[in-house]
């Protein structure tokens, strides 16, 4: 089963990421690390399930920081 929008927010923001204000549009979000280059962008509404690439690339963003 795949996880929703809204977990893959929880996990980022436990590890430190924060929302970047006007950083995305409509039902994008971007987040931002200090030990991460770059921004990670989620697309789709809260409730949406996952895409298994958005998944990936959080669960990446995570590790990358947490070196």
């Amino acid at each position: 089963m795949a996880r929703k929008i809204r977990e893959l927010i929880q996990d980022l923001k436990e590890a430190g990421f924060y929302e970047i204000s006007g950083g995305g549009k409509g039902s994008h979000r971007k987040f931002a690390h200090a030990k991460y280059a770059g921004a990670v962008t989620l697309s789709g509404r809260s409730g949406d399930d996952a895409k298994p690439y958005q998944e990936k690339q959080v669960k990446q963003a995570i590790e990358t920081v947490k070196k």
